[in-house]
């Protein structure tokens, strides 16, 4: 009857720690932020807030700390409050140049037209990244035009964010480069999207430039991704919409945004290709002058 009880104890317990957190991200004067990264952090759990700045979490303990990052906003790293508060990032602006692009060259770069399979997000707004190192071809046409994303969508005008992040030295994305929020709604299906950011007139650095694909994992974008196992039975879990198409490469230059940091994708053996492979996200760039 003893280890009964002590097992009871345990289960009440376990149920204790572990509940659903829910607040909101507002800025400075009490404006909701939508769309905020947050994770938990060294954990793989994490979610986005919605369009009115709320935000839920199964949390197992309240002293862990929460990452929040948006931007336009400082990253702030904290315990769970009700309300969480993001100051405005100050940007130091260097001497502006103003210049018209000519736009009478193009050259896109990228290689991803081979579709081999699409990426789901499951439960968790990851960052997928895809590296562009700067060669000396580009010259003529250094700037960004525009950037070509590959999507696999089960529910039409799912959203989801693209970064531009500019190389650190430790060689993983470091600053995001966008000072505002690129959004795109893609339609259902296989779809083959252009962003247009030749308005924003992004030189491409010398160092080479990362573009990110972030999932969003907002109410609008939830459906239930059904599968068959081995013994062909049924199975479905919660996901988020779109999913990314994604080619199999022999280069490492694929980073991805989980637990609050970037990870390095690396290299490995695959039987079926006999060869080193790893997983990148299909994202053309098509550049001008």
């Amino acid at each position: 009857m003893q280890e009964k009880r002590l097992w009871l104890l345990i289960i009440l317990w376990s149920f204790s720690v572990s509940a659903q957190i829910k607040g909101v991200v507002v800025d400075e004067n009490n404006n909701p932020i939508p769309y905020v990264n947050i994770w938990v952090e060294n954990e793989n759990i994490g979610t986005t807030s919605e369009q009115d700045g709320s935000f839920s979490l199964q949390l197992k303990s309240q002293e862990k700390n929460l990452i929040f990052s948006a931007i336009g906003y400082k990253k702030l790293i904290s315990l769970f409050k009700e309300k969480i508060v993001l100051e405005k990032e100050i940007y130091k602006l260097d001497e502006v140049v103003i210049f018209n692009l000519k736009q009478t060259k193009e050259l896109e770069i990228g290689d991803s037209k081979k579709i081999n399979y699409s990426h789901l997000s499951g439960e968790l707004p990851w960052i997928y990244a895809k590296y562009f190192p700067f060669k000396e071809e580009y010259k003529e046409t250094p700037y960004l035009k525009k950037i070509i994303v590959f999507t696999n969508s089960k529910i039409n005008k799912a959203t989801f964010k693209i970064h531009l992040y500019s190389m650190g030295e430790d060689g993983n994305p470091s600053i995001d480069m966008m000072n505002e929020d690129i959004l795109l709604s893609v339609k259902s299906g296989l779809k083959v999207n252009q962003i247009d950011l030749s308005k924003y007139k992004i030189q491409i650095p010398k160092q080479g430039i990362c573009v990110g694909y972030e999932w969003m994992i907002i109410e609008d974008n939830k459906y239930e991704f059904e599968y068959k196992d081995e013994d062909k039975s049924k199975h479905t879990y919660i996901t988020y919409a779109p999913s990314v198409i994604c080619n199999d490469v022999e280069v490492e230059h694929t980073f991805h945004f989980s637990k609050g940091k970037w990870i390095k994708r690396m290299l490995y053996f695959s039987k079926k290709e006999s060869k080193y492979i790893v997983s990148e996200p299909a994202i053309n760039l098509i550049l001008t002058n």
